[in-house]
């Protein structure tokens, strides 16, 4: 027998640590070579790594959330044959399973200890303990399985009994929904503890380091876009290959936007005080997954026609769902748009994609009342609400960026025209 220690890879690309996402494996578990091991999330990736041998599991690195540094103990498995020693194994290339968007890495952590292997036999994934579980309300069995049957919570019963024991005429009073006989909700003082782990840890920390490095200031503008959205309308009655939404006509007003204010479209590098404003129009589409944020990139939008911005939308849209995404596909955006849909609100004050310097954020639309030629007529009215870091754009030049999106949704045929 040998003890063979895998260490946490070095994926490239200037990873210097890795955040362990999930155990595929456990102690006193047995892994065939090959075989997945453990996800681990880094600024730049998802990726799960392999087993390089076969055997049976000693000892982990850590638990999900710890972060340890390249060249780490990640796992500890014992081997059939030479029994010499230990020896360490060098692990095959990852396999990137769904990449974030990229970020700055820190500086490595200390390495913590393997954890050993128990005795007795161990769960494959144990369940995290609350911080704080709810007392146990007293009842009878013969109480319980009553309340149970009639879909009674007994811990919103309030008991009568000794001690606050609940009785029958406890359960009596709540289904006949007598609070005066002693039913009413209880107070609840459970305390549920979550760990940031993964995708979620990279966006904590992204919009921290957003809001702290960005003097942020927002601008709200009013668009009426009746006739934009008559004009969708019609264009979808002819049954497009892919259905159109607002997004890629606000895609195409974007584009000419930034032609004319070029300051919108760059990249601020704060540690050499450089702005970099790019001819390409690199739009990153903020899409929420499961997992949740991620921006996949619209590339070269300067260069696409309004089917084709809609077609490749609705496919990178999928991709940030599912996770196939490719890793360059959620990097290398120059500005974003943010979008709720029909959860939109009134108003919002979206944080900047850092280096980014503006971002536009879509509200819902609504019927409003507007005054025009001497009354009140419906009109469909939606807020763009914009962010833009003050550093580096003045409040003058944003609002004038603004106005000039919104001139040319509320007059579409702007839109197609090639000056």
């Amino acid at each position: 027998m040998s003890i063979r220690t895998i260490k946490m890879p070095d994926i490239g690309e200037g990873v210097a640590e890795a955040e362990i996402v999930e155990w595929h494996v456990a102690v006193g578990e047995a892994i065939a070579e090959d075989q997945t091991i453990a996800a681990i999330q880094t600024d730049k990736a998802t990726v799960e790594i392999p087993s390089p041998v076969s055997g049976t599991v000693i000892a982990l690195g850590g638990t999900i959330g710890a972060v340890l540094a390249v060249g780490a103990d990640l796992i500890r498995v014992e081997t059939e044959g030479d029994a010499s020693g230990q020896t360490q194994e060098p692990v095959p290339a990852p396999r990137v399973e769904q990449p974030p968007r990229t970020e700055q890495t820190q500086s490595p952590p200390p390495t913590k200890p393997l954890a050993a292997a128990p005795s007795g036999p161990t769960p494959s994934k144990p369940p995290a303990a609350p911080l704080s579980a709810p007392q146990k309300p007293l009842a009878s069995p013969a109480v319980r399985r009553r309340a149970q049957d009639a879909g009674l919570d007994l811990h919103r019963i309030r008991g009568t009994g000794p001690a606050g024991r609940i009785e029958h005429a406890d359960l009596d009073a709540a289904l006949r929904g007598d609070r005066a006989a002693g039913v009413g909700r209880m107070p609840n003082d459970q305390v549920d503890e979550v760990k940031l782990t993964g995708l979620r840890r990279v966006i904590a920390r992204r919009m921290a380091e957003s809001t702290r490095n960005i003097a942020h200031f927002s601008y709200v503008e009013e668009v009426d876009v009746t006739a934009l959205e008559e004009l969708r309308e019609a264009l979808n009655a002819d049954s497009p290959p892919v259905r159109l939404t607002l997004l890629p006509f606000l895609v195409m007003a974007l584009v000419k936007a930034v032609a004319a204010y070029p300051a919108m479209n760059a990249l601020y590098d704060d540690e050499t005080d450089t702005v970099r404003r790019h001819g390409a129009v690199h739009i990153g589409i903020a899409t929420q997954t499961e997992a949740g944020l991620v921006v996949p990139v619209l590339r070269h939008a300067e260069a696409r026609d309004l089917h084709d911005c809609a077609t490749e939308i609705a496919r990178l849209a999928v991709t940030a769902r599912d996770g196939t995404a490719p890793r360059d596909a959620l990097s290398g955006s120059t500005i974003t748009i943010t979008s709720l849909g029909a959860l939109g609100g009134i108003a919002t004050t979206p944080v900047i994609n850092r280096p980014e310097v503006a971002i536009v954020g879509v509200n819902k639309i609504a019927i409003r009342p507007v005054w025009r030629d001497g009354g009140f007529v419906p009109r469909k009215i939606m807020n763009l609400s914009s962010s833009f870091d003050h550093r580096v754009i003045d409040g003058y030049d944003a609002a004038q960026f603004v106005q000039r999106i919104r001139a040319l949704l509320e007059v579409p045929a702007k839109l197609f025209m090639e000056t």
